[in-house]
């Protein structure tokens, strides 16, 4: 796979269950399940969180580096073309989950994420 876009970003995230898409923040395609956001694609940039062990793992070394204003909720920012599609679909999988694990039992039912 080559490097990850826009696009790649709207098609693995408006696959997930529940998701919904908003343009918010000065134009920056936002990604949401049950309301809560989970991915931000603006300019040449992706924000996902991750977990701890992620976050570390990311930006020690690796390709991202720490979110402007979510850093102390475990979110980074990647550019899209110094990324793979591959990790772009596993990063947004990963983040829609924990996101979702956030939300209420019944928020979670009525999304029909179990």
């Amino acid at each position: 796979m080559g490097a990850a876009t826009h696009e790649t970003v709207a098609r693995v995230a408006l696959a997930l269950p529940a998701t919904t898409h908003v343009v918010q923040w000065g134009g920056h395609d936002v990604y949401k399940v049950g309301g809560k956001v989970f991915a931000i694609a603006g300019d040449n940039a992706l924000s996902f969180k991750v977990s701890e062990i992620g976050f570390m793992a990311l930006t020690e070394g690796g390709p991202a580096r720490q979110a402007p204003y979510l850093a102390k909720g475990h979110w980074v920012i990647v550019d899209l073309s110094d990324v793979d599609e591959a990790d772009v679909a596993d990063w947004i999988a990963t983040s829609h989950q924990l996101i979702a694990a956030k939300l209420t039992r019944k928020a979670r039912a009525e999304l029909g994420l179990g």
